[in-house]
Parts: structure tokens; C-alpha cells; sequence
């Protein structure tokens, strides 16, 4: 899927390698959500595979960012995978064309769209903003080289990644 992977992680515990650990986080969902998480991660390393993907397993949601460096503000997008589903997150969604009107959210930078499959980013509408998102990124996505995973961060206290019965 990709040429490279590494972690950046501090710690005296044993660390797997970054597809293992990544592995681990996603199995943390129910079947159906992990499933989907695959599929939608699957379909972003498609339609960007220079890009550099940055991994949070954060008290809130696990955060797959995929982004032009090795830092949370260059992130073109974000999958935000939580116990009730994904959304494809525009870090700079306040600021992209939405013609469609499918962005959802109303903080300042951040909107979002919800994912029920990964067939979704393919519609023409989210598409669209995925290209608005590359054209706004700083630094501008490589022209070459492969994309690789970097875990950014692990939370020791998180939310339930399965859903309450």
C-alpha cells in the first residue's frame, strides 16, 4: 500500500512495528467499524500515495491524517474513526468551495462528512473538496516519492471505540 513506515514514539515498552500497532488501534472498533476504517484508509493511500500518514489513537477518536509533512497542520485530510462511525475531516473545510453543501460542522476551520462506506469519497462532490484540500495545502503535496505512517501518538485514557448496546 505504501513504500515506507516508521514510528516516532518515546517510551521504555515494547513497540511494534507501525502496521502492527496501527492494526491493533483499528481492532479496538467493532467489526463493522474496524471493516470500514480499513476500506476508507484503503481508498485515501488510492487517491494519495505520496502523502504522509500521521496516526493519533486519541481519548476521542483514533485520527488517520494524510498530509504534505510530519506535522497535524499540513493535513490535507483526516479520517475521524469514533465508536459511532468514520468522517472524513478537512482540517481547512471553513475554507473550501462546498457547492454541494455537504460539509458538515461549524467551528471556525474544521468540517467534516460523514462516512457510511468507503464508496462515498469517490462521489463527485467529495472528490471535489478532497482536490479543493490538495490545492490549499502548505507545504504542497510531493511530486515524487512514496508516502509513509508515522505514529504521532497513543493516549493511555480513551472513549469506548465500540458502540453501547
Amino acid at each position: 500500500m505504501k513504500s515506507a513506515s516508521k514510528t516516532v514514539l518515546v517510551s521504555t515498552e515494547v513497540v511494534l512495528p507501525t502496521d502492527e500497532q496501527l492494526d491493533s488501534f483499528i481492532d479496538k472498533f467493532d467489526v463493522e467499524n474496524a471493516a470500514l476504517i480499513r476500506s476508507c484508509r484503503s481508498a485515501m493511500w488510492k487517491r494519495l500515495p505520496r502523502a504522509i500518514e500521521l496516526v493519533y489513537d486519541n481519548y476521542n477518536f483514533l485520527a488517520i491524517g494524510f498530509c504534505t509533512a510530519e506535522r497535524t497542520s499540513s493535513c490535507i485530510v483526516s479520517l475521524a474513526c469514533g465508536a459511532n462511525g468514520v468522517s472524513l475531516s478537512f482540517y481547512n473545510g471553513a475554507s473550501l468551495p462546498d457547492p454541494g453543501k455537504i460539509l458538515l460542522g461549524s467551528g471556525n476551520q474544521n468540517r467534516f462528512v460523514r462516512l457510511k462506506s468507503a464508496e462515498k469519497l469517490a462521489e463527485p462532490a467529495v472528490e471535489s473538496l478532497i482536490q479543493a484540500a490538495i490545492v490549499l495545502a502548505n507545504p504542497p503535496l510531493s511530486e515524487n516519492g512514496g508516502g509513509y505512517t508515522v505514529i504521532k501518538s497513543i493516549s493511555a485514557k480513551q472513549r469506548p471505540r465500540r458502540r453501547s448496546i
